[in-house]
């Protein structure tokens, strides 16, 4: 039970972060990397693929690829977190510990994800 709890908010959180790329589009281009190029694109095509890949959690069909998808994205998007903890902490901005946390977090999202790489073993079990 516990699991299933664990998995649709893990569902529940790329999809509502990747509608949150168009909803908040100035907040996410605020914490692009000046060198990479096409800002506004990028930051729609990783809500895209963050609200696409959390849906593709749902079916037991696409799991592994969409939990997979969910780690080379979340590794992809690591430059912006690091460049939000640069613009707080150049910014002296009270923000700048939630970014550093942010930062090994991002372990833990991998992780967390990681673990619907594995085939399901037995029924109920990872969701």
């Amino acid at each position: 039970m516990k699991w299933k709890f664990w998995f649709y908010l893990m569902v529940l959180l790329y999809v509502v972060a990747g509608v949150n790329h168009f909803i908040n589009t100035p907040v996410y281009m605020s914490i692009m990397p000046p060198w990479l190029p096409y800002p506004k694109m990028l930051v729609y095509i990783s809500g895209i693929c963050e609200a696409l890949f959390g849906i593709l959690l749902l079916p037991v069909s696409t799991r592994r690829i969409a939990a997979w998808l969910i780690i080379l994205l979340l590794i992809a998007v690591f430059p912006a977190n690091i460049q939000t903890t640069l613009n707080y902490g150049r910014q002296h901005d009270i923000h700048f510990w939630i970014s550093a946390v942010r930062l090994p977090l991002q372990m833990v999202l991998i992780w967390w994800a990681w673990l619907y790489t594995k085939p399901r073993e037995k029924k109920g079990a990872l969701a």
